[in-house]
Protein backbone atom coordinates (compact mmCIF):
# COMPACT_ATOMS: atom_id res chain seq x y z
CA UNK A 1 0.00 0.00 0.00
CA UNK A 2 1.51 3.36 -0.86
CA UNK A 3 1.43 6.51 1.95
CA UNK A 4 -1.16 8.42 2.09
CA UNK A 5 -1.27 11.33 -0.33
CA UNK A 6 -1.69 14.97 0.84
CA UNK A 7 -4.83 16.61 0.29
CA UNK A 8 -3.43 19.35 -2.62
CA UNK A 9 -2.30 16.23 -4.42
CA UNK A 10 -5.23 13.93 -4.25
CA UNK A 11 -7.75 16.18 -5.03
CA UNK A 12 -5.57 17.44 -8.39
CA UNK A 13 -5.55 13.74 -8.61
CA UNK A 14 -9.49 13.46 -8.40
CA UNK A 15 -10.06 16.84 -11.14
CA UNK A 16 -7.62 14.86 -13.32
CA UNK A 17 -9.81 11.84 -13.29
CA UNK A 18 -12.88 13.97 -14.01
CA UNK A 19 -10.92 14.65 -17.79
CA UNK A 20 -10.25 11.01 -18.22
CA UNK A 21 -11.98 8.29 -16.18
CA UNK A 22 -9.53 5.50 -16.31
CA UNK A 23 -7.71 7.33 -13.43
CA UNK A 24 -10.44 6.78 -11.20
CA UNK A 25 -9.30 3.51 -10.18
CA UNK A 26 -5.61 4.98 -9.18
CA UNK A 27 -8.05 7.87 -7.07
CA UNK A 28 -10.30 5.72 -5.23
CA UNK A 29 -7.08 4.00 -3.51
CA UNK A 30 -5.22 7.39 -2.70
CA UNK A 31 -9.14 8.03 -1.16
CA UNK A 32 -8.70 4.96 0.92
CA UNK A 33 -5.22 5.98 1.92
CA UNK A 34 -5.85 8.91 2.88
CA UNK A 35 -9.65 8.57 4.77
CA UNK A 36 -7.57 5.40 6.57
CA UNK A 37 -10.25 2.54 5.00
CA UNK A 38 -9.20 -0.43 3.85
CA UNK A 39 -10.70 -1.18 0.36
CA UNK A 40 -12.73 1.81 -1.39
CA UNK A 41 -15.17 1.80 -4.42
CA UNK A 42 -17.58 4.07 -6.34
CA UNK A 43 -20.70 2.33 -7.48
CA UNK A 44 -24.57 2.86 -8.18
CA UNK A 45 -27.26 1.39 -6.90
CA UNK A 46 -30.60 1.70 -8.39
CA UNK A 47 -33.54 2.58 -5.46
CA UNK A 48 -36.11 0.59 -6.66
CA UNK A 49 -34.20 -3.21 -7.76
CA UNK A 50 -31.83 -2.28 -5.57
CA UNK A 51 -29.53 -3.91 -7.92
CA UNK A 52 -25.82 -1.89 -7.54
CA UNK A 53 -22.75 -1.91 -9.81
CA UNK A 54 -19.25 -1.13 -8.81
CA UNK A 55 -17.28 0.95 -11.29
CA UNK A 56 -14.34 1.72 -9.76
CA UNK A 57 -12.40 -0.09 -6.40
CA UNK A 58 -9.50 -1.02 -4.49
CA UNK A 59 -8.34 -3.21 -1.26
CA UNK A 60 -11.28 -5.62 -2.53
CA UNK A 61 -11.39 -9.15 -4.27
CA UNK A 62 -12.95 -9.14 -7.59
CA UNK A 63 -15.22 -11.80 -5.96
CA UNK A 64 -16.77 -10.00 -3.48
CA UNK A 65 -17.20 -7.29 -6.21
CA UNK A 66 -19.07 -9.90 -8.28
CA UNK A 67 -20.78 -11.33 -5.70
CA UNK A 68 -22.18 -7.75 -4.74
CA UNK A 69 -24.03 -7.09 -8.00
CA UNK A 70 -24.96 -10.28 -8.15
CA UNK A 71 -26.70 -11.09 -4.74
CA UNK A 72 -25.78 -8.89 -1.65
CA UNK A 73 -25.90 -5.52 -3.32
CA UNK A 74 -29.87 -6.43 -1.58
CA UNK A 75 -29.27 -7.18 1.22
CA UNK A 76 -26.86 -4.26 1.35
CA UNK A 77 -27.94 -1.86 4.44
CA UNK A 78 -28.22 1.23 1.92
CA UNK A 79 -32.20 0.28 1.80
CA UNK A 80 -33.02 4.12 2.18
CA UNK A 81 -30.19 6.25 0.41
CA UNK A 82 -29.02 9.22 2.38
CA UNK A 83 -29.37 12.98 0.89
CA UNK A 84 -26.24 13.60 -1.56
CA UNK A 85 -23.32 14.75 0.71
CA UNK A 86 -24.00 13.42 3.62
CA UNK A 87 -21.73 10.53 5.16
CA UNK A 88 -23.29 7.75 7.25
CA UNK A 89 -21.57 5.09 8.70
CA UNK A 90 -23.99 1.32 9.04
CA UNK A 91 -25.10 2.28 12.52
CA UNK A 92 -26.53 5.17 11.37
CA UNK A 93 -28.66 3.31 9.41
CA UNK A 94 -29.74 0.34 10.91
CA UNK A 95 -29.57 -1.44 14.26
CA UNK A 96 -25.81 -2.50 14.35
CA UNK A 97 -26.46 -5.93 16.39
CA UNK A 98 -29.46 -7.05 13.76
CA UNK A 99 -27.01 -6.04 10.81
CA UNK A 100 -24.37 -8.25 12.01
CA UNK A 101 -26.57 -11.10 12.45
CA UNK A 102 -27.54 -10.46 9.09
CA UNK A 103 -26.65 -12.36 5.57
CA UNK A 104 -24.67 -9.14 4.40
CA UNK A 105 -22.26 -8.83 7.45
CA UNK A 106 -21.69 -12.55 7.45
CA UNK A 107 -21.41 -13.10 3.69
CA UNK A 108 -20.00 -10.36 2.52
CA UNK A 109 -18.21 -7.90 4.95
CA UNK A 110 -17.19 -10.18 7.62
CA UNK A 111 -15.32 -12.97 5.40
CA UNK A 112 -13.31 -9.45 4.05
CA UNK A 113 -12.19 -8.81 7.20
CA UNK A 114 -14.59 -5.45 7.29
CA UNK A 115 -17.51 -4.43 10.29
CA UNK A 116 -18.19 -1.02 8.81
CA UNK A 117 -18.66 1.35 6.43
CA UNK A 118 -18.61 4.97 5.15
CA UNK A 119 -20.87 5.99 2.36
CA UNK A 120 -22.00 9.19 0.88
CA UNK A 121 -24.02 9.65 -2.59
CA UNK A 122 -22.07 11.60 -4.65
CA UNK A 123 -23.74 12.22 -8.01
CA UNK A 124 -27.31 12.22 -8.57
CA UNK A 125 -27.97 12.97 -12.19
CA UNK A 126 -29.67 9.73 -12.38
CA UNK A 127 -32.32 9.77 -9.55
CA UNK A 128 -33.34 6.51 -9.59
CA UNK A 129 -29.73 5.11 -9.83
CA UNK A 130 -27.21 7.80 -8.09
CA UNK A 131 -23.45 7.22 -7.97
CA UNK A 132 -22.55 6.70 -4.47
CA UNK A 133 -19.16 5.95 -2.43
CA UNK A 134 -18.30 3.46 0.10
CA UNK A 135 -15.04 3.20 2.39
CA UNK A 136 -14.86 -0.04 4.20
CA UNK A 137 -13.07 0.56 7.72
CA UNK A 138 -11.67 -2.79 8.66
CA UNK A 139 -12.04 -4.53 11.92
CA UNK A 140 -12.49 -1.08 13.25
CA UNK A 141 -15.73 1.51 13.48
CA UNK A 142 -15.78 4.51 11.30
CA UNK A 143 -15.26 7.28 13.45
CA UNK A 144 -15.36 10.99 13.39
CA UNK A 145 -11.92 11.69 12.11
CA UNK A 146 -12.57 9.08 9.27
CA UNK A 147 -16.08 10.88 8.39
CA UNK A 148 -13.82 14.25 8.40
CA UNK A 149 -11.43 13.30 6.16
CA UNK A 150 -14.37 11.53 3.41
CA UNK A 151 -15.85 14.85 3.74
CA UNK A 152 -12.77 16.99 2.47
CA UNK A 153 -12.84 14.27 -0.31
CA UNK A 154 -16.61 14.81 -1.43
CA UNK A 155 -17.49 17.73 -3.06
CA UNK A 156 -14.30 17.42 -5.51
CA UNK A 157 -15.46 13.99 -6.04
CA UNK A 158 -18.49 14.96 -6.75
CA UNK A 159 -17.85 17.94 -9.34
CA UNK A 160 -15.32 15.36 -11.23
CA UNK A 161 -18.52 12.68 -11.39
CA UNK A 162 -20.25 15.68 -13.07
CA UNK A 163 -16.92 16.82 -15.38
CA UNK A 164 -17.66 13.02 -16.24
CA UNK A 165 -21.20 12.74 -17.05
CA UNK A 166 -20.88 16.44 -18.69
CA UNK A 167 -18.06 15.51 -20.90
CA UNK A 168 -19.85 11.77 -21.81
CA UNK A 169 -23.01 13.91 -23.18
CA UNK A 170 -20.95 16.12 -25.04
CA UNK A 171 -19.01 12.78 -27.04
CA UNK A 172 -22.60 11.00 -27.23
CA UNK A 173 -23.48 13.92 -29.24
CA UNK A 174 -20.50 14.34 -31.12
CA UNK A 175 -20.64 10.63 -32.25
CA UNK A 176 -24.66 11.13 -32.89
CA UNK A 177 -23.87 13.92 -35.34
CA UNK A 178 -20.89 11.96 -36.32
CA UNK A 179 -23.10 8.87 -37.58
CA UNK A 180 -25.75 11.47 -39.25
CA UNK A 181 -23.13 13.01 -41.53
CA UNK A 182 -21.75 9.43 -42.21
CA UNK A 183 -25.16 8.63 -43.62
CA UNK A 184 -25.52 11.64 -45.93
CA UNK A 185 -24.74 10.43 -49.54
CA UNK A 186 -23.58 14.28 -49.94
CA UNK A 187 -20.10 14.69 -49.43
CA UNK A 188 -20.25 17.42 -46.08
CA UNK A 189 -16.87 19.28 -45.78
CA UNK A 190 -15.95 21.48 -42.61
CA UNK A 191 -13.48 24.41 -43.86
CA UNK A 192 -11.33 26.79 -41.84
CA UNK A 193 -10.77 30.08 -43.35
CA UNK A 194 -7.78 28.73 -45.58
CA UNK A 195 -10.13 26.54 -46.95
CA UNK A 196 -8.51 23.67 -45.34
CA UNK A 197 -10.06 20.60 -44.60
CA UNK A 198 -11.06 20.40 -40.87
CA UNK A 199 -13.55 17.42 -41.05
CA UNK A 200 -15.16 15.53 -43.57
CA UNK A 201 -17.89 12.50 -43.43
CA UNK A 202 -17.54 9.34 -45.36
CA UNK A 203 -19.31 10.74 -48.59
CA UNK A 204 -16.89 13.39 -48.73
CA UNK A 205 -14.10 11.74 -47.87
CA UNK A 206 -15.05 9.46 -50.70
CA UNK A 207 -15.14 11.86 -52.98
CA UNK A 208 -11.71 13.36 -52.18
CA UNK A 209 -10.53 9.45 -53.10
CA UNK A 210 -12.42 9.61 -56.25
CA UNK A 211 -9.97 13.11 -57.24
CA UNK A 212 -12.29 14.01 -59.35
CA UNK A 213 -14.71 16.96 -58.66
CA UNK A 214 -12.57 18.12 -55.62
CA UNK A 215 -9.05 16.80 -54.35
CA UNK A 216 -6.81 17.89 -51.00
CA UNK A 217 -3.99 19.65 -51.90
CA UNK A 218 -1.86 19.86 -49.01
CA UNK A 219 -5.04 19.68 -46.54
CA UNK A 220 -6.65 22.61 -49.04
CA UNK A 221 -9.80 21.90 -50.70
CA UNK A 222 -9.28 22.58 -54.59
CA UNK A 223 -12.29 21.83 -56.88
CA UNK A 224 -12.66 21.51 -60.71
CA UNK A 225 -13.96 24.44 -60.94
CA UNK A 226 -11.21 28.10 -60.92
CA UNK A 227 -14.33 30.28 -60.76
CA UNK A 228 -15.95 28.00 -57.72
CA UNK A 229 -12.05 28.00 -56.23
CA UNK A 230 -12.55 31.79 -55.71
CA UNK A 231 -15.91 31.84 -54.92
CA UNK A 232 -15.20 29.97 -51.73
CA UNK A 233 -11.71 31.41 -50.86
CA UNK A 234 -13.38 34.81 -51.10
CA UNK A 235 -16.14 33.36 -48.60
CA UNK A 236 -14.19 32.00 -46.13
CA UNK A 237 -11.11 34.16 -45.95
CA UNK A 238 -13.95 36.48 -44.73
CA UNK A 239 -14.00 34.60 -41.27
CA UNK A 240 -17.14 36.45 -40.72
CA UNK A 241 -21.20 35.19 -40.36
CA UNK A 242 -21.89 37.92 -42.68
CA UNK A 243 -20.14 36.70 -45.83
CA UNK A 244 -21.07 33.44 -45.40
CA UNK A 245 -24.81 33.82 -44.85
CA UNK A 246 -23.95 35.68 -48.24
CA UNK A 247 -22.66 33.20 -49.92
CA UNK A 248 -25.19 30.68 -48.73
CA UNK A 249 -27.82 31.67 -51.21
CA UNK A 250 -25.03 30.69 -54.14
CA UNK A 251 -25.95 27.61 -55.46
CA UNK A 252 -21.96 26.70 -57.19
CA UNK A 253 -22.53 24.02 -60.16
CA UNK A 254 -19.33 21.89 -60.96
CA UNK A 255 -18.82 19.41 -63.86
CA UNK A 256 -16.47 17.13 -63.19
CA UNK A 257 -13.35 16.05 -65.79
CA UNK A 258 -15.90 12.62 -66.75
CA UNK A 259 -18.75 14.95 -67.66
CA UNK A 260 -20.74 14.15 -64.37
CA UNK A 261 -22.68 17.39 -62.75
CA UNK A 262 -22.46 18.78 -58.77
CA UNK A 263 -23.75 21.19 -57.27
CA UNK A 264 -22.21 23.42 -53.52
CA UNK A 265 -23.51 25.09 -51.48
CA UNK A 266 -21.62 27.01 -48.84
CA UNK A 267 -23.16 26.43 -44.97
CA UNK A 268 -22.18 29.18 -42.23
CA UNK A 269 -21.31 27.87 -38.51
CA UNK A 270 -22.19 29.41 -35.87
CA UNK A 271 -18.62 31.43 -34.68
CA UNK A 272 -18.60 29.67 -31.84
CA UNK A 273 -17.20 27.20 -33.51
CA UNK A 274 -14.04 29.22 -33.74
CA UNK A 275 -11.68 29.98 -31.50
CA UNK A 276 -11.22 33.72 -32.18
CA UNK A 277 -7.00 33.62 -32.67
CA UNK A 278 -5.41 35.68 -35.25
CA UNK A 279 -4.50 31.60 -36.92
CA UNK A 280 -7.89 30.08 -37.61
CA UNK A 281 -7.39 26.21 -37.15
CA UNK A 282 -10.82 25.56 -36.29
CA UNK A 283 -14.35 25.36 -39.33
CA UNK A 284 -15.24 28.69 -40.17
CA UNK A 285 -18.10 26.90 -42.71
CA UNK A 286 -19.04 23.80 -44.39
CA UNK A 287 -19.47 22.77 -47.90
CA UNK A 288 -22.13 20.42 -48.77
CA UNK A 289 -21.41 18.72 -51.99
CA UNK A 290 -23.62 16.53 -54.28
CA UNK A 291 -23.91 14.59 -57.16
CA UNK A 292 -27.46 15.75 -59.64
CA UNK A 293 -28.59 12.65 -59.74
CA UNK A 294 -32.03 12.43 -59.42
CA UNK A 295 -32.04 8.84 -58.86
CA UNK A 296 -35.22 7.38 -60.07
CA UNK A 297 -38.30 7.98 -61.86
CA UNK A 298 -40.43 8.94 -58.59
CA UNK A 299 -38.07 12.41 -58.22
CA UNK A 300 -39.19 13.16 -62.01
CA UNK A 301 -42.86 12.65 -61.45
CA UNK A 302 -42.20 15.00 -58.46
CA UNK A 303 -40.61 17.77 -60.81
CA UNK A 304 -43.55 17.26 -63.26
CA UNK A 305 -46.23 17.28 -60.65
CA UNK A 306 -44.69 20.24 -59.02
CA UNK A 307 -44.20 22.20 -62.75
CA UNK A 308 -46.86 20.71 -64.34
CA UNK A 309 -44.76 19.65 -66.91
CA UNK A 310 -45.68 17.22 -69.60
CA UNK A 311 -43.88 13.89 -70.12
CA UNK A 312 -41.95 15.33 -73.03
CA UNK A 313 -40.87 18.54 -71.32
CA UNK A 314 -39.64 16.26 -68.16
CA UNK A 315 -37.65 14.30 -70.19
CA UNK A 316 -36.11 17.46 -72.13
CA UNK A 317 -35.72 18.88 -68.19
CA UNK A 318 -34.25 15.53 -67.23
CA UNK A 319 -31.82 15.30 -70.00
CA UNK A 320 -30.69 18.78 -69.80
CA UNK A 321 -29.71 17.64 -66.15
CA UNK A 322 -28.12 14.75 -66.18
CA UNK A 323 -26.73 14.49 -70.10
CA UNK A 324 -25.79 18.35 -71.39
CA UNK A 325 -26.79 20.89 -73.59
CA UNK A 326 -29.43 21.36 -76.49
CA UNK A 327 -27.09 19.22 -79.16
CA UNK A 328 -26.58 16.62 -76.49
CA UNK A 329 -30.26 15.98 -75.71
CA UNK A 330 -31.78 15.72 -78.69
CA UNK A 331 -29.12 13.40 -79.99
CA UNK A 332 -30.00 11.69 -76.65
CA UNK A 333 -33.52 11.15 -77.03
CA UNK A 334 -33.69 11.26 -81.45
CA UNK A 335 -35.53 14.62 -81.36
CA UNK A 336 -34.67 17.07 -83.49
CA UNK A 337 -32.83 20.54 -81.48
CA UNK A 338 -35.46 22.80 -82.78
CA UNK A 339 -37.95 20.13 -81.01
CA UNK A 340 -35.49 20.01 -78.26
CA UNK A 341 -35.56 23.80 -77.71
CA UNK A 342 -39.23 24.47 -77.87
CA UNK A 343 -39.38 22.10 -74.67
CA UNK A 344 -36.36 23.41 -73.20
CA UNK A 345 -38.29 27.07 -73.07
CA UNK A 346 -41.88 25.66 -72.15
CA UNK A 347 -39.85 24.47 -69.22
CA UNK A 348 -37.76 27.50 -68.49
CA UNK A 349 -41.15 29.17 -68.39
CA UNK A 350 -42.85 26.90 -65.56
CA UNK A 351 -39.85 26.45 -63.71
CA UNK A 352 -39.56 30.56 -63.64
CA UNK A 353 -35.45 29.86 -64.39
CA UNK A 354 -33.81 31.14 -67.54
CA UNK A 355 -30.41 29.36 -67.64
CA UNK A 356 -29.58 25.62 -68.41
CA UNK A 357 -27.28 25.69 -64.74
CA UNK A 358 -29.86 27.06 -62.80
CA UNK A 359 -31.82 23.81 -64.31
CA UNK A 360 -29.32 21.86 -62.75
CA UNK A 361 -29.48 23.74 -59.35
CA UNK A 362 -33.15 23.05 -59.58
CA UNK A 363 -32.84 19.59 -59.77
CA UNK A 364 -30.46 19.44 -57.16
CA UNK A 365 -32.99 20.40 -54.79
CA UNK A 366 -34.98 17.82 -55.58
CA UNK A 367 -32.55 14.86 -54.98
CA UNK A 368 -32.17 13.25 -51.58
CA UNK A 369 -28.60 13.76 -49.81
CA UNK A 370 -29.79 10.33 -47.61
CA UNK A 371 -29.92 8.15 -51.01
CA UNK A 372 -26.34 6.74 -52.68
Amino acid sequence: MHGPRKLPELVESIYDAGLDPAMWNSVVAGIRDFVGGQACGLFSKDSISKFGVTHYYCGADPHYIQLYSETHSKFDPLTVLPPQGEIVSIPDLVNFEEYRRGRFYQEWMKPQGCSDAANVVLETSNANCPVMMTVLSGRRMVDAAMKHRLSLIVPHASRALLINRAIASQLTLATALADVLDNLASGIFLLDGLCRVVHANSAGHALLAADDVVRSVAGQLVTSSAEANQTLREAFAARSDVALLAARDRTIPLLSPGGERYVAHILPLSSVLRNGSERVVDAAGALLLRKVALGGTSYGELIARTFDLTPAELRVFLSIVEVGGVPETAAALGIAETTAKTHLHRVFAKTGVSRQADLVKLAAGFSNPLVN
